[in-house]
């Protein structure tokens, strides 16, 4: 089957924070009447992406054409999750036009791309394209960038390290796969340091692939959509740092947990403490949802780095417990009782 009869799928990667679901939501406002179905992959138990764009209240964001898949990195749990779940979007009656997977920020993509060789899919879908989505900023500050002297000090003092950053790794691993490269939050730095990322991006991706400034993921659909790159037939030209090991790799250097979290009466006050916590802790990420007393919507925040936003997205439902939940991902090692006492006050 020719690619044009098959199912396009494109694949949204990019480190935590760096604006995969604004970018998402961005391109479901924008969509144009085509039907899209969307895989949200989470790193952790309770599901906040996903119900970003569940109460997202735009008319092509229809609750059942939002799939979340919690089990795990997608890149690890193939066969047991994306394979089935790709699966059943496709024999629906009315297959989706176009599929939109949402990676974790911890997913290496090309053992996704791999996946769409599976003889149940393959004369069916094909992946129009990888969207790299990059937290500007954060990479502007050297949060990623490699220190050789420093690693070389490491190697000498930990003789257990065999490898470079680990997060450095997923982020290059992003960008070597990608069809399509969104510096995102391009208003929170100067002209010159875009010009500066764009070039260091150059530098790491092994082929001409195209870069777009982004703020809030505000991207048009026709850039992010129609690339007909058919990843699935190029994966050698997407090389990754874990090839020699088939696309294994481990996660053990994070963690996650939830923290439950009453109604609050001052929002500037839950915002301050999650600073402090983000500046006292490793935390590479916070996110969730939190009631406020006499407020009838819910209050999402979401938190990279030193750097939060707050804002009410939905009202609460009849059915639903006014309980806020705060997701905090982080390196292994994260004092949760320090942090939780925080968080709750």
């Amino acid at each position: 089957m020719k690619n044009a009869d098959r199912i396009p799928a494109t694949i949204i990667t990019g480190f935590l924070g760096a604006g995969k679901t604004t970018l998402v939501r961005h391109l479901l406002e924008t969509a144009r009447g085509k039907r899209l179905a969307i895989i949200v992959n989470e790193f952790g138990s309770v599901g906040i992406d996903g119900d970003t764009l569940r109460g997202c209240g735009i008319e092509t964001c229809a609750e059942e054409n939002i799939v979340e898949l919690a089990n795990g990195c997608l890149c690890c749990t193939v066969a047991e999750d994306f394979i089935p779940t790709m699966q059943a979007l496709i024999d629906r009656p009315e297959p989706p036009q176009h599929i939109l997977i949402e990676t974790s920020g911890l997913a290496l993509p090309k053992p996704l791309i791999k996946a769409f060789d599976w003889p149940s899919i393959r004369s069916r879908l094909t992946v129009d394209g990888v969207i790299a989505v990059v937290d500007a900023p954060a990479v502007a500050s050297g949060r990623f960038a490699s220190d050789p002297e420093a690693v070389a000090r490491q190697r000498q003092e930990d003789p257990s390290i065999d490898h470079d950053n680990p997060l450095a790794e997923v982020y290059e691993d992003q960008l070597m796969a990608a069809d399509l490269i969104v510096l995102n939050k391009t208003d929170l730095i100067d002209a010159f340091t875009s010009e500066a990322l764009k070039a260091q991006v150059a530098a790491i991706v092994p082929r001409a692939v195209k870069v777009v400034m982004a703020r809030e993921g505000r991207v048009d659909v026709s850039i992010l959509l129609g690339l007909a790159a058919a990843a699935e037939d190029d994966l050698h030209a997407r090389p990754s740092h874990h090839d020699a090991l088939d696309g294994q790799h481990e996660h053990d250097d994070f963690e996650s947990f939830v923290v439950a979290l009453p109604e609050i009466d001052d929002t500037d006050a839950l915002l301050a403490r999650l600073k402090m916590v983000a500046d006292t802790h490793d935390v590479l990420r916070i996110k969730g949802f939190a009631a406020v007393a006499g407020k009838p919507l819910r209050l999402a925040v979401q938190g990279v780095g030193h750097r939060f936003r707050s804002s009410f997205d939905r009202p609460w439902s009849e059915r639903e417990k006014r309980q806020g939940h705060i997701v905090v991902i982080g390196e292994t090692g994260l004092d949760r009782a320090a942090i939780e006492a925080a968080i709750l006050g």
